[in-house]
């Protein structure tokens, strides 16, 4: 069920973390009788948002609610709803939540920024590339980006739960060293304590077994929809990034700052860090589309833990796209290391040899001054 060696307490502590990714549950934002946004307790969970921040941390929200918001002011307020009226729900939902998120951040001084993405978008390669270089720089510039799953160009059925494994993938894509998730209970039972009154209360898991699996229970009524099956789903996604997991009850107000004073939750605890974790994926898991051969300059710098640019790169071969995998190579062929392209093979031979501020005219676009950033590389 749980590792015999116990983490620490700053591995399982908010106040460490660097990168949150906060997922909001529906039933947590929108008021099951009225349909309308709890605009008090999205107020507090902002204030708690602004006070991590205001401690240099870095904070991703993904949020539910865009359906339960929309619905009621299209008048589908009863039954199930088919595509095309979740669809139309979301869409009107969707931009009250986002004034709602403007209008409370606003109060202090914090700049938010839509994001609507898919499963798919986190996935697909160059999709993922470009929504993690999106939320890079939108954290960069000191903004809360809010997502939501782009649920208004769903082209198959609207799943149940996709924002909780949409959390998780966003936390490793940007590699997130924290993903919360807010829900209407405070963690992890071996049964559903709404049901059973001797489940017993899980603190702290260190792998997703088929054991713990097997305590999810099904998806509660109302708004809400993922339940715990599709949490345990996120802990496993998150914690193959490296990126510890916690699930804590969000009915009160100012959950986050809740579980930094120490609150009831349960920590899914990664054993590596996200760093590593993506280390280990592009050094073992991706199969090489291209060489790239480099010269002295350049394996100095690399050694040094630098990134590649492309002045130090001589020669390229291989078909590959921009972020394919490729192999780093010095003049006599041997591997020095491998890593993320961050041009296809077309435009990196026209750079080659260049400096990178020569890059924008040579391509007629600015793209990244590395060819290969050292985030995104493993030295053989």
């Amino acid at each position: 069920m749980t590792d015999k060696k116990k983490t620490s307490n700053k591995e399982r502590s908010l106040a460490s973390a660097k990168r949150i990714v906060v997922k909001i549950g529906s039933a947590l934002l929108v008021d099951d009788e009225t349909g309308g946004i709890r605009r008090k307790w999205l107020d507090a969970l902002a204030d708690d948002v602004a006070a991590l921040r205001k401690a240099g941390k870095e904070v991703v929200l993904v949020s539910s609610g865009a359906i339960a918001v929309g619905r009621r002011h299209l008048g589908l307020i009863d039954g199930v709803l088919r595509l095309e009226e979740k669809q139309a729900a979301a869409a009107t939902g969707q931009i009250r939540l986002a004034h709602a998120y403007q209008e409370t951040l606003a109060r202090h001084d914090i700049t938010v920024a839509q994001i609507l993405i898919t499963l798919d978008d986190t996935e697909e390669r160059r999709r993922h590339l470009n929504a993690r270089s999106t939320l890079n720089t939108l954290l960069q510039m000191g903004a809360v980006p809010v997502i939501n799953e782009n649920d208004t160009v769903a082209t198959s059925e609207i799943r149940f739960g996709d924002n909780d494994r949409l959390a998780a993938r966003v936390g490793a894509m940007i590699s997130a060293d924290t993903l919360v998730l807010l829900s209407d209970i405070d963690g992890l039972y071996t049964a559903d304590p709404r049901k059973d009154k001797n489940a017993s209360f899980i603190g702290e898991i260190t792998e997703v077994t088929n054991e713990i699996e097997a305590m999810a229970g099904v998806a509660p009524t109302g708004y809400s929809s993922g339940g715990m099956v599709t949490k345990i789903a996120a802990a496993r996604i998150a914690m193959a990034a490296g990126c510890r997991m916690v699930i804590a009850s969000g009915k009160k107000m100012n959950p986050l700052q809740a579980i930094l004073d120490g609150g009831m939750c349960s920590w899914f605890v990664p054993a590596s860090g996200p760093k590593t974790a993506r280390k280990s994926w592009i050094g073992g898991s991706l199969k090489a589309k291209g060489t790239l051969v480099v010269d002295d300059g350049a394996l100095n710098a690399l050694k040094g833990g630098r990134s590649l640019l492309p002045a130090g790169i001589t020669k390229i071969e291989g078909r590959f796209e921009r972020g394919d995998a490729v192999l780093v190579v010095d003049k006599e062929g041997n591997e020095i290391a491998r890593g993320l392209a961050a041009y296809d093979a077309a435009d990196a031979k026209r750079i080659i040899g260049h400096k990178s501020k020569e890059i924008a005219a040579l391509l007629g676009y600015r793209g990244r001054d590395e060819m290969i950033h050292r985030d995104d590389l493993v030295l053989s």
